[in-house]
């Protein structure tokens, strides 16, 4: 947990934030996304919101937060043979779904690997809420590369080295004591599944200024017409 002067400080910042959003005339959109770090689709949902917030950032200012989100709660820890997972749950049509999943990833730019290890995901969403807690840029930077890392490097999501190496890479500080600990944000994130998670069927799932809400690997466009309606939603 933060210091509370810290916590203190971050609350101000994120009012400072959306004071200043309304001074320059732009409306503020805070977005939500419950997601799993071994969900393709929420990685494709990331980069296509990204694609949308890029070309609107002249209308709106937005604030992301991640939450977590279990396709498979039983996962084992230790990992095992990403490809043998999917074609033992989805039989004949896995080659087709991995198929069509490299095209999608092309289409944004990037090679989908399906080398390495799947299994549990919930160290990465213990450390995405660490992330959190110094700073909402920063648990959405480490978002990103956890997907790369999983998606694009054949990484293991439930290696520690590599939460490590990613909370390193976008400036989180202390992931490694933190992580050391398995019960450290266990009760923080088993709340916020809960919270966020217990309604939903699948992810990504998007709920924009706590009441418009949209689902799946959207289009930008899709984002951009949801931006216009959460816009006239107040937070």
């Amino acid at each position: 947990m933060l210091p509370l002067n810290l916590r203190k400080f971050l609350i101000s910042s994120r009012f400072l934030h959306r004071l200043m959003a309304t001074n320059c005339g732009k409306k503020f959109i805070r977005i939500d996304i419950s997601s799993d770090t071994v969900c393709p689709w929420c990685f494709v949902g990331k980069k296509n919101l990204h694609k949308a917030i890029a070309l609107t950032s002249d209308q709106y200012d937005f604030e992301i937060k991640w939450h977590p989100f279990l396709l498979n709660p039983s996962a084992p820890k230790e990992g095992i043979n990403k490809k043998d997972y999917y074609r033992n749950k989805f039989g004949s049509r896995s080659e087709q779904m991995m198929s069509r999943m490299s095209e999608v990833f092309k289409g944004l730019g990037m090679e989908y690997n399906m080398s390495g290890l799947t299994g549990s995901s919930l160290d990465s969403h213990r450390l995405l809420y660490f992330a959190g807690q110094q700073g909402l840029d920063k648990q959405n930077n480490l978002a990103e590369e956890l997907f790369l890392g999983y998606f694009t490097q054949g990484r293991y999501i439930g290696d520690r080295e590599f939460l490590i190496e990613a909370a390193r890479k976008v400036g989180v500080e202390g992931a490694a004591d933190f992580l050391e600990d398995p019960n450290n944000g266990l009760k923080e994130v088993n709340e916020e599944l809960q919270q966020h998670s217990s309604n939903i069927s699948g992810v990504p799932h998007f709920v924009l200024n706590g009441k418009y809400q949209l689902s799946g690997g959207q289009p930008p466009e899709s984002f951009i017409r949801a931006f216009q309606a959460a816009s006239n939603v107040t937070a």
